[in-house]
Formats: C-alpha cells, structure tokens, sequence
C-alpha cells in the first residue's frame, strides 16, 4: 500500500493522512480506485488541487448511492412481483403458467423454456431453506404462481414480461402509471434496465462518471430534465435517466424517502459533482 500512496504522490496527488490512506487501499484495490479518480487528473497527472480525501469522498459517495439504489429497486422488484402474479393468475389460473400457450412473443434471446427452466432450477435449490416451498412438497401440489414467483429474479421477471400476452401486459403497465398504447414496451425496457442496474449495484460496480449503452426509454418531457450533450441533445447515458426510471416505477413514499436520502448524502460529501451522473445543475 504505501509502494501505491507513493506512486499517486508522485503524480502529483495531495496526501494528507498517509495512516488513512494507507487503511483505505488496503481494503480497496488500487485499481478498483482508479476509477473515481478520472475526474481529478489529466491523465497520470494528477490537478493541483486533487487529493486523496477527494477520491474516498467520490468512493464512499458512490458506494452508499449503489447501496440505496439497490434497497429502492428490491422494493419495485417486489411490487411488480406481486402486481403481475395476481394479474396474471386472474386472466390464465394460478398454475397457467405451465402451459406455454399462454405466453406470445418468443425470441432466441427470452423463451419460455428458458425463464421457466431457470425458475426451476431456483425453485428446487430454495426449497430446502423457504417454508412456503416446502409446503407445496409436502402436500405433492403444483405452486400457484403468486409462490412462484418469488424464486424470480427482477431479470427473470423482465423476461417472463417481454414474452407474455399482450393484454396482460398492458393491464401490469397501467398499474405503473403506463396508460398509453406502447406502456407495455416502456414497462418492457425499465424492467430490463432496472435489473441491468441491480446487477450492477448488487457487484459493486461504479456508478461515477459511467455511460450506460443501455438506456432507459423516456419521455419528451423527461428528457427535457436531462444535460445537453456536445451536440445540443438530451445526454440519456448516465446514471440520472435510470433515476427518472425509479421515479416511475416506485411507490411515492418510497420515492420520497430515496430522493431524501440522497439530497442528504449530497450534502455528507459535498465535493461530488452531480454532473457525472447525469444531473443538471439545480
């Protein structure tokens, strides 16, 4: 650790706990580090006023943004759990969801063989430690779809909602607020790239300054609350377009409590600029 604290030094990063800086490489990798430095040099040269209190200041900012990111998408993941069973279980039965006729779309990328195949397999290796699957063993049943799906993933909910009737589809977006004739491909995509998130918060990948190649499908509205990019166009390829994304799909009191919590822990590291991730000024 200290061979690293002196390689950042000697280009040109200002130091002032090396005893703390020393503790804070030493449980994250240097490499893993570098990321959120990008900012504060010129490529190995580091600005004159960038020190290594203002790395772990974008670090820890970083890490608590991906911790109440993935706490508010679980919430939206069990919402939609529970809205799509029930309506799914009212229009094809609690068990309809072994029968493949039910479901539409099918693609070589999502088929029914293969969100179906892999819940099984979920299933089966939960069973040992979920009361609720242990139940339907013990009594030799089918599980209705409503215990079902809490084996899904939000990657696997994703998929079953991209392949399943049309109808149903459009009866699921309009819970969220999805009215119009393509809520179902809006709902379709903010699921795909809410799990795409979680996945990422759930890894502790890093969210600072980073450009998403998959974007969420916003409104002419919302776009309007985007930055402009070097041509004069809405910049969808950071983390605020994903925010706009939680905004739709959470639950107002949890919607509140998240944008609460991070007006407050702006405000704990308030070196962070909210620019690499997509926000506007104000």
């Amino acid at each position: 650790m200290k061979e690293q604290l002196e390689i950042l030094e000697d280009r040109g990063l200002n130091v002032d706990d090396e005893a703390a800086a020393e503790e804070f490489l030493k449980y994250n990798n240097y490499y893993r580090i570098s990321g959120y430095s990008l900012t504060l040099r010129n490529h190995d040269k580091f600005y004159p006023s960038a020190s290594f209190q203002n790395i772990m200041d974008i670090y820890n900012f970083d890490h608590e943004l991906r911790t109440m990111i993935f706490d508010i998408i679980t919430e939206i993941e069990v919402n939609i759990k529970s809205i799509y069973a029930y309506h799914f279980s009212e229009k094809f039965g609690p068990l309809g969801y072994l029968d493949k006729n039910n479901f539409s779309s099918q693609s070589q990328a999502v088929t029914y063989e293969g969100v179906i195949s892999k819940v099984g397999e979920l299933v089966r290796s939960n069973t040992h430690h979920e009361e609720y699957l242990k139940h339907f063993q013990t009594i030799n049943e089918d599980i209705p779809m409503w215990a079902y799906i809490e084996s899904f993933t939000l990657s696997d909910v994703s998929k079953l909602y991209s392949i399943s009737d049309n109808s149903l589809q459009m009866t699921v977006a309009a819970e969220f607020g999805l009215k119009s004739n393509n809520g179902y491909r809006i709902l379709s995509n903010y699921l795909y790239c809410l799990a795409f998130l979680r996945n990422i918060c759930a890894h502790g990948g890093r969210l600072f300054n980073r450009k998403f190649n998959t974007k969420p499908n916003l409104s002419k509205k919302e776009k309007q609350l985007l930055p402009k990019d070097k041509n004069g166009d809405p910049d969808n390829s950071h983390l605020f377009g994903y925010i706009i994304n939680i905004m739709r799909l959470a639950q107002p009191n949890d919607w509140n409590g998240f944008k609460n919590e991070l007006i407050a822990l702006h405000g704990k590291y308030s070196f962070v600029d909210m620019s690499y991730y997509g926000f506007c000024d104000d």
